[in-house]
């Protein structure tokens, strides 16, 4: 009888052994699966009401096997002549996005003193056209966003609504304004990638198509811009991060320039931001 309960007793410890070893490992494995899960996140700056651009970008997404979340670093307005069919767009996919000067400038929010002209102008017909949706969808978006290993802004660290991050030295300076191993910026509409390299930083070129492990080295990374590109090369401009291989691919796609051209005659915005599409300035 001794024996009998010593063997139940062995029998309960046992199956209590195994009941523990196996929370212990599921939840070791949904850990590691919830650690290990690849995501992938489309980057894109500088839409710039530019219909035609953003629908040829979302295409080419879904292209290329679509992503999980698209990170917006602003200015979906400004400029182009599709402002409420870009803010609608945007709004149908998971996505966050950051505050640009355009996007401010547009409600009010932010003085048009520092713009051309031009832009002064496209800003003034944009306010215009604007639904209320809009303008607080607009008026409610932060500065500046935290996602993983990035922090998300518009122009810079430092001042993220207006500065441009377009030299060795104002990245330099900027390094020392956010914590994070990257930083993701928009604003200038060229695609470029900043090192920091003891205490200063090296430019690094941003290949079409040519994938860019990110390592421990932090980086200043802007994708270029989707509806107005500055870089010489007039095809939209977006980036796809993998966080699984932890590459980010920079991709260049064409799209119905003379389309948003022909909108924007109609519209009446100035004749120099319709030519200058074409030539990618």
């Amino acid at each position: 009888m001794v024996w009998l309960v010593d063997y139940r007793s062995y029998f309960y410890n046992i199956d209590l052994l195994i009941l523990r070893l196996g929370r212990i490992a599921s939840g070791y494995m949904a850990r590691n699966l919830l650690y290990y899960s690849r995501m992938r996140y489309a980057v894109i700056a500088d839409i710039h009401a530019n219909l035609a651009a953003f629908t040829a970008v979302l295409s080419d997404i879904e292209h290329k096997g679509g992503v999980d979340e698209i990170w917006c670093l602003g200015d979906i307005v400004g400029y182009g002549p599709d402002p409420c069919q870009c803010i609608e767009l945007l709004r149908r996919y998971k996505h966050v996005c950051v505050a640009g000067n355009h996007d401010w400038a547009s409600t009010g929010k932010v003085d048009t003193a520092y713009f051309n002209p031009f832009a002064t102008t496209a800003c003034k017909w944009t306010h215009q056209q604007l639904s209320q949706d809009d303008i607080e969808y607009l008026d409610n978006l932060p500065q500046t966003i935290e996602k993983e290993d990035f922090l998300l802004v518009h122009g810079s660290p430092m001042e993220p609504i207006w500065e441009y991050i377009t030299s060795i030295g104002v990245a330099t300076r900027n390094f020392a304004y956010f914590r994070s191993l990257y930083c993701l910026a928009g604003h200038s509409h060229e695609p470029v990638i900043f090192r920091e390299e003891d205490g200063s930083c090296v430019f690094v070129p941003f290949t079409p198509d040519i994938g860019m492990v990110l390592g421990e080295k932090r980086l200043i990374i802007n994708p270029g811009g989707v509806g107005q590109p500055r870089d010489g090369d007039p095809r939209a401009s977006y980036a796809i991060y993998d966080s699984e291989s932890r590459i980010i691919k920079l991709h260049r796609i064409p799209y119905d320039i003379g389309a948003t051209q022909d909108r924007m005659m109609q519209a009446g915005l100035p004749i120099h931001l319709i030519t200058r599409l074409k030539a990618g300035r």
